[in-house]
């Protein structure tokens, strides 16, 4: 079977840090661009970060500019997403996906495979 499956998610304090991992299994996640959504009560979905395989451009939000990074290792068919600085509003259920594609989508609805999602809760 094909699946995603993100992991590393918690409770942390304003300021402090989180790796999330985004593990792949039926494909080999190396030929495909991985993005980062996350989803908080009430709001919408919204794009965090997106990492192509064609060559290796990174996307972030403004929002997360300068404290997220995106990464993979296609030898452990694993993308992760390194959080710090962390800020009460980045509380969100986060996802990974993955589009039939090399390139990094402008849209969501481009995104074919998608996770069960993790949790993670900044607060004090």
């Amino acid at each position: 079977q094909l699946q995603l499956v993100e992991s590393g998610g918690g409770l942390v304090q304003p300021g402090g840090s989180l790796r999330l991992s985004c593990a792949a299994s039926g494909f080999t996640l190396g030929y495909y661009a991985i993005g980062w959504f996350r989803q908080a009560p009430g709001k919408e979905r919204e794009g965090v970060s997106c990492i192509s395989s064609s060559d290796g451009s990174t996307y972030y939000a403004d929002s997360v500019k300068g404290r997220f990074t995106i990464s993979r290792d296609n030898a452990k068919n694993t993308v992760y997403l390194q959080m710090n600085s962390l800020k009460p509003e980045d509380t969100a259920v986060y996802y990974c996906a993955a589009p039939y594609s090399s390139t990094c989508p402008g849209s969501p609805s481009f995104y074919d495979y998608w996770g069960q999602g993790t949790q993670v809760t900044v607060s004090s």
